[in-house]
């Protein structure tokens, strides 16, 4: 019997967006991804909120980003690697503290500032309650992260092939695989080169979409731990889920199978 990992709702096809800096044009970003049904993650820098006039205010981060999700991106925007790791963790954790007195939720994402890390901000990220942290060279694949630390996107917004990209995603029919598009950028770039367009058109053509799975970086991240704890009988016919969160699957003998949190579910 073959048994296959699905997204949410049986899904195969995701799609993610991640954006910097909490520039003030994350007002207008943010209303687009609404209006089409699309997910972003929004990385802040809590210390630099209050003094610079281009930046989302305190106030509006939680009304603006709801529905989204608001990760790390430092306090103020260091190029780490070339820092001591005392002041490393004192940046991630205030902006963390942050983040989550504005947000009222445990904050667990980041965005490399500058795209700038090494394998022990790494290590003390995850020691720090860091889950992921996403890198700026594209890998124009579809694939989920191998070692979410190093998570690295499929493209800039400002990439030539980013329409292609996901015409591949829609187009994409074999169900023995799951992809993933991950794309991220500046809310800012938009007025730096005009172009609006550009993100306008690709939510409009990728959003709405019944088979694909709209999530921000850090719902992937937990339902890929909710597939890595299931635990199969030896035959493989049947699955306990000790996660609270549902898992999905196809089953040869029952399609798609929801595997409810705390529940065994039988695979005849």
């Amino acid at each position: 019997m073959k048994t296959y990992y699905c997204f949410p709702e049986g899904k195969t096809k995701a799609l993610t967006m991640s954006y910097d800096d909490g520039r003030t044009q994350d007002r207008r970003l943010v209303s687009i991804f609404n209006q089409y049904g699309i997910k972003g993650t929004f990385n802040l820098n809590y210390g630099l909120m209050q003094d610079w006039p281009d930046r989302v205010s305190p106030e509006e981060v939680a009304r603006l980003y709801q529905g989204h999700e608001v990760a790390t991106h430092t306090s103020h925007h260091p190029t780490i690697s070339r820092c001591p790791l005392n002041q490393v963790a004192q940046e991630i954790l205030e902006d963390r503290a942050g983040l989550e007195k504005l947000t009222g939720y445990v904050v667990r994402g980041h965005a490399y500032p500058n795209g700038s890390y090494s394998k022990e901000i790494e290590d003390l990220f995850s020691s720090l309650g860091i889950a992921y942290g996403r890198v700026v060279a594209s890998s124009h694949s579809f694939e989920l992260p191998e070692n979410p630390m190093e998570w690295q996107p499929t493209c800039h917004h400002n990439d030539p092939k980013l329409m292609e990209h996901g015409k591949y995603l829609v187009e994409f029919q074999k169900k023995q695989y799951l992809k993933l598009m991950y794309v991220w950028g500046h809310s800012y770039e938009f007025d730096g080169r005009d172009n609006w367009n550009v993100i306008e058109e690709f939510c409009a053509y990728m959003g709405g979409r019944e088979d694909i799975w709209y999530a921000t970086n850090i719902e992937i991240i937990d339902y890929m731990q909710v597939l890595k704890n299931l635990r199969f009988t030896a035959d493989s016919t049947g699955v306990y889920n000790p996660s609270a969160a549902s898992a999905w699957l196809q089953a040869d003998d029952k399609g798609i199978v929801e595997v409810k949190g705390g529940c065994f579910t039988p695979l005849l």
